[in-house]
């Protein structure tokens, strides 16, 4: 097995502008954030049950469950992340896109046909297209979706406006959200709500979605707070300016661990008069959730980019390069199936611990296969 330098770039977008060479902390940052979502919630979940330690329970389980309302886990994260990445790469591919001729509006088509592709995977995912029935379909309910939005905010900001006006339009966002929620009454109850049944965005959710908007319990909410998803976005967006710049690498991380810091303090600030919910997707969660999203990139990239410690992200990588295709794969299939053709017999010997060798089981047998479309150069990308 080799090492991700000791092999040829798989795509030619993620190369920084200083020396040319793939970005494989993002790969690996990607596969990171995929690595929770495909199989590390449900391992670490049965390893708690199976130490069933009171130190555990108390400080390391809640934070991968969501909160409730307001407030943040380490869990809350892995949506804003996605973004973030999502955000990260979009200077590369579209440099590499310039580089090579194309119009603006041929990238525009592109960009348009990944949002339509991102949000029909979306509502394949979690929208239940594929039960049709009508009562049941979920228009925008999907992280996909969400990604979709950002993107396409994203894209017009970086096509048309210079870095500073990008900046300014972004925290306008940001404050245009805030004032929103905080200060537009909602017909029957007022301004100032941010309550779970009670806000302007899932006011307007209702209103227009209807009985096809996202069922679940606390809401999410979308329509409105697609600015903010654009927000996330372009958080990433800006790092992915930075990586591209000819700073120097040390430079690079020094402003990336800098300016999450500053945002994870900023956005805690803010959450003291406009609260951090992750449901409403709140400007203060953005600029919190951004500075843990920085703060992750900077230490992906000086281990694994700056010092070359890069054995170890092998195994991120491998999940990174086909993150699209194996979140629609959890979502319509469930691993744990295949591993039971080898675990199950198990359960007699494994006792309280059996959850943890089925989560196990079925993520390996996952991580084989896109290692097996790894080594075959087999990328699905949208």
């Amino acid at each position: 097995m080799n090492p991700p330098e000791e092999r040829p770039a798989a795509t030619g977008s993620l190369h920084s502008g200083a020396a040319g060479e793939r970005l494989i902390s993002l790969d690996a940052l990607r596969g990171f954030d995929m690595f929770w979502i495909i199989g590390g919630y449900e391992i670490v979940r049965g390893l708690g049950k199976g130490l069933h330690n009171e130190w555990l329970n108390r400080y390391i389980m809640p934070q991968i469950e969501h909160t409730p309302w307001a407030g943040f886990t380490a869990w809350d994260l892995i949506m804003p992340l996605f973004l973030f990445v999502v955000g990260t790469a979009l200077p590369f591919s579209f440099a590499k896109r310039l580089e090579r001729g194309e119009s603006k509006g041929r990238i525009y088509r592109h960009v348009l046909y990944r949002v339509v592709i991102l949000w029909v995977l979306g509502m394949i995912a979690q929208g239940h297209l594929l039960e049709y029935e009508l009562p049941k379909l979920h228009w925008y309910s999907n992280t996909l979706q969400t990604i979709a939005a950002g993107y396409l905010i994203s894209s017009i900001l970086v096509l048309n406006l210079r870095l500073r006006w990008q900046f300014v339009v972004t925290a306008a966002l940001l404050l245009l959200y805030w004032g929103l929620l905080m200060l537009v009454p909602v017909p029957g109850q007022g301004a100032d709500h941010l309550g779970q049944q009670d806000n302007l965005a899932i006011y307007i959710d209702r209103l227009i979605l209807g009985p096809f908007q996202d069922g679940t319990n606390p809401p999410y909410t979308w329509i409105l707070s697609s600015m903010v998803f654009g927000a996330m976005v372009m958080m990433g967006v800006f790092a992915g300016q930075l990586l591209r710049s000819n700073l120097s690498k040390l430079r690079k991380v020094l402003i990336l661990l800098g300016t999450g810091v500053a945002c994870v303090v900023v956005g805690w600030e803010w959450g003291r008069i406009f609260p951090i919910i992750k449901h409403l997707f709140t400007s203060s969660m953005v600029l919190f959730a951004g500075g843990w999203s920085l703060l992750l990139l900077g230490l992906f990239y000086l281990v694994i980019d700056v010092l070359r410690l890069r054995r170890w992200s092998f195994f991120l990588v491998v999940i990174g390069m086909n993150a699209i295709a194996v979140y629609m794969a959890v979502h319509v299939f469930d691993f744990r199936v295949l591993g039971d053709i080898f675990v199950w017999g198990l359960s007699q010997w494994t006792g309280i611990w059996h959850d943890f060798v089925r989560a196990v089981a079925g993520f390996a047998i996952l991580w084989l296969i896109l290692f097996y479309m790894y080594r075959k150069k087999t990328f699905i990308k949208v």
